[in-house]
């Protein structure tokens, strides 16, 4: 008996030496055939993993879903191309959320390169939709410097703040905007967020003033996985609801997508819909993989101890 649980033990300990041994270009290659894998594999299938959302993510979903039809909704694109990889789906699922309700979408941003993200989107999940037109259903107010100080303002004199659109149209000439007057007369804010200025700043200057009388404005904030942390603790209070990079993204695109399909059943989605959903596949396995390393790794360490301490 002892000499079978000897050889066991050797054949354990030889085991566990070749893998301590591995060459960590074949880690390498797992991590890469883990990231490229499931690309491929969405790409031919057509197919995303399934995602469940959590109570901030539903919660952002369930208050676009709770506006009337034609109420007016603010979003602020508060990033820029270098977080757009994180932030853009998550602001294009917003926006298609909007436009599968018939709300009317107010553009802004305080981010200089922000500007031509606005009319990127739009122009991306509206395109030609003949139901929904520039001044009457969605407006691009551009870029505004300030920081906070644009949101302090845009809460008593929104007009001031934006004298006109993107088109230098002047505020009183835009139809959806003919009775705004300050940030409380938007029905709901939402600030996709890459950091300063962004969603904290929004809840500090723009949500809480809010808070202490008046009509409180509801607010949702769509952020980087750094920003996320330094939210949460302002949900539910001042927010509504958070999605956090691009696993709050696919969580949220989920819900609409399922939306959208009980509303025409059988149309497939198109991919630019889908775009959180694609990318959390390859980040899912390629986190399997890592955990299954660290597993992997602690087992040799703890066992090469082991051995030490009975030699």
């Amino acid at each position: 008996m002892a000499s079978n649980e000897h050889n066991t033990n050797a054949r354990h300990g030889t085991f566990l030496s070749r893998l301590d041994a591995i060459d960590r270009r074949w880690i390498f290659l797992m991590m890469a055939l883990a990231v490229a894998g499931p690309i491929i594999w969405v790409g031919i299938t057509g197919k995303t993993f399934p995602e469940t959302p959590t109570p901030a993510v539903q919660g952002a979903f369930d208050a676009i879903e709770r506006l009337p039809e034609g109420s007016r909704v603010l979003v602020s694109f508060d990033f820029d191309p270098a977080s757009a990889g994180e932030l853009q789906p998550m602001a294009t699922a917003i926006i298609h959320h909007c436009a599968m309700r018939k709300l009317r979408i107010c553009g802004m941003t305080l981010w200089a390169p922000g500007g031509p993200l606005i009319g990127a989107t739009f122009t991306d999940v509206i395109g030609n939709d003949p139901t929904y037109v520039y001044g009457v259903n969605f407006v691009d107010l551009g870029y505004q410097a300030g920081n906070e100080g644009v949101m302090k303002q845009v809460g008593t004199d929104f007009p001031r703040a934006f004298p006109s659109d993107a088109r230098s149209t002047p505020f009183a000439q835009v139809p959806m905007l003919k009775d705004i007057q300050k940030l409380t007369d938007f029905d709901l804010l939402v600030s996709v967020s890459a950091g300063y200025p962004g969603s904290k700043e929004w809840i500090q200057y723009g949500v809480s003033p809010t808070m202490t009388g008046g009509k409180p404005l509801p607010f949702v904030a769509g952020a980087t996985g750094v920003q996320t942390p330094q939210l949460i603790p302002y949900y539910p209070g001042q927010m509504a609801g958070v999605l956090g990079a691009i696993k709050g993204a696919a969580e949220y695109e989920s819900l609409v997508n399922t939306k959208l399909r009980s509303m025409d059943s059988g149309k497939p989605i198109a991919p630019k819909f889908q775009e959180a959903q694609r990318r959390m596949a390859p980040q899912l396995v390629a986190h399997v993989l890592m955990v299954g390393l660290i597993v992997i790794g602690n087992v040799i360490f703890f066992a090469g101890r082991r051995k030490g301490a009975h030699a």
